[in-house]
Parts: structure tokens; sequence; C-alpha cells
């Protein structure tokens, strides 16, 4: 299948190499050419990761790279089958976005985003095809993480699910059907947790080591809450947690003041190279 990935970041190039490995032929977009450039590399560079760890070959890896190609017009991806969105976490922003796919998109192309916990059937709402619009929401990384949440909007069609969920199966990750809920299913429980980890670290209970520890050894976690944090983005963290909070409109749901502070100091974690570790 032609797939357009929208976002040369994290997640878009991480989205970029799970589809080029599932063999599929890969367009990245992004406004930025030197944003493009970057993604490239980080999909050489985890690509040529696992060539050292034998798990594909320098053969492999030249076809998957021969199958992927960049751009910063969207008016030269008309005749791709499906869009995965993966922008900034932003309503207004994904809104635009949608508007634009679908003036220049093929009709019968399915606009798929990457949403964390934001509305499908809003975003949805924008464009002439809301039957074809559906979350494909994927974890990080997305090379790693078997677990991809398909969400139905309000309009989505059950012939758009099918197709998706076997394209999903196809490229060896694990769909769930989860109907359209503010935070879906894994972030709805994860993200109060790390929000709670947060207030146990801001009232110095215990250190960021320990409260891992904690989680770790007690509770049989891969990772800790706040190693968790740094790894997804503490603004990515904020933004899940203020959509939580304004579409439930339950004080459980308010992001820790903590958690501000960090954001505005620019502390997003792994990717800024500080957060609750130093990287």
């Amino acid at each position: 299948m032609k797939v357009l990935v929208i976002g040369s970041g994290t997640m878009g190039t991480g989205i970029a190499q799970v589809l080029l490995q599932g063999n599929n032929q890969v367009v990245l977009y992004d406004i930025n050419q030197d944003a493009l450039t970057k993604g490239m590399e980080r999909i050489s560079k985890s690509l040529s990761k696992l060539i050292s760890k034998n798990k594909i070959n320098e053969e492999q890896k030249a076809s998957y790279l021969q199958s992927l190609s960049i751009t910063t017009r969207v008016e030269e991806c008309r005749d791709v089958a499906l869009v995965i969105e993966a922008a900034t976490e932003h309503m207004p922003i994904k809104k635009e976005i949608f508007k634009m796919l679908d003036g220049v998109i093929q009709n019968t192309a399915i606009l798929a985003t990457n949403t964390s916990s934001l509305s499908i059937t809003e975003i949805a709402a924008v464009t002439s095809r809301p039957d074809k619009v559906i979350g494909v929401h994927f974890f990080n990384p997305a090379p790693v993480m078997k677990l991809v949440e398909l969400i139905k909007g309000l309009a989505t069609s059950d012939e758009t699910f099918t197709i998706v969920n076997e394209f999903i199966t196809s490229i060896n990750k694990k769909p769930i059907l989860v109907e359209e809920a503010p935070g879906f299913v894994v972030n709805r429980l994860l993200i109060p947790m790390i929000n709670e980890a947060i207030g146990i670290y801001a009232e110095g209970i215990a250190s960021a080591e320990n409260i891992d520890q904690a989680m770790k050894l007690g509770a049989n976690h891969p990772l800790g809450p706040l190693e968790l944090a740094d790894l997804i983005g503490n603004d990515v963290n904020l933004a899940i947690m203020e959509t939580l909070h304004k579409e439930f409109g339950d004080p459980k749901y308010r992001p820790h003041p903590y958690l501000k502070k960090m954001v505005r100091a620019g502390k997003f974690g792994k990717k800024s190279g500080e957060g609750f570790y130093i990287y």
C-alpha cells in the first residue's frame, strides 16, 4: 500500500519505519525540509541498529529506504491509499491538516490520525469524508510497541475500520477496537498514574529513581512512571491530561502543577535532553 505519513518527528518517523518494514511504499511529509532530512537520518540509524542486532540485513535496509520518499508538497501525494497524521497533539493544528488533506488527497483514501487523546469525531467533522476518518494510535517507540488502538469516530464506517484493522495486522502490530472516549484506553489509565507519580515526586515523598523502582519491582512494570513520562514527553503528558480534565470535568484528571512547571521550563524528557532525568 502507498501511505503518506504527516510529520517527521519521533512518532512520524517511527510509524514510517514500521510501514516500510511491512513492505509498503511510504511518503514522509513535513513543512520543514531540515526536519525531513533529520527524519530520514533517524530512520536510517534505527534500521542500522536492527542490522547490528541481526534482525535485518543490509539488503533489507537498502530496500526499505528505496521505498521511502520525502516531500514538503502534499499535492504530490494525491494518489495515496492511506494517510497517517502524526503532527502536534493540538486540535486546531489537526483540524487544519485534515481540512487540507481532504481537499488534496483522492476521495477514496482513508485519513487516519495518530492522536493520543483527541476526538476523532471532531477532527472528521472538518472533512467531506467523515466515514473515512479513523484514529490509528501507535505507541512510542512505534517500531517496538506492538499495540495500536483503532478509534472509531461517530461517523467512521465499518468498512473503514475493517480495511485499517487488516492493514495494521499486516504490518505485524496488534490492533484493538476502541470506541471514542477521552484518552481512549491506554492513556486514560496510564496518564493519571504518571500524574500521580509526579505528585509523589513533587511532594518529596520519594526520589524519581525510587518511585520508578517501586513500580518496576512492586508492580512488575518494565519502566517506571517517571522514566515513561520522559520517554513519552512531558509536553505530551500535559496535553493529554488537559484533554482528560476538560472532557470529563472531573478534578481527578487535573494536571499536577509540577508537570506544568516542567513543561514551561522546557524539560520535556528524553527528546529535550532533560526531564525527571538527564539524558
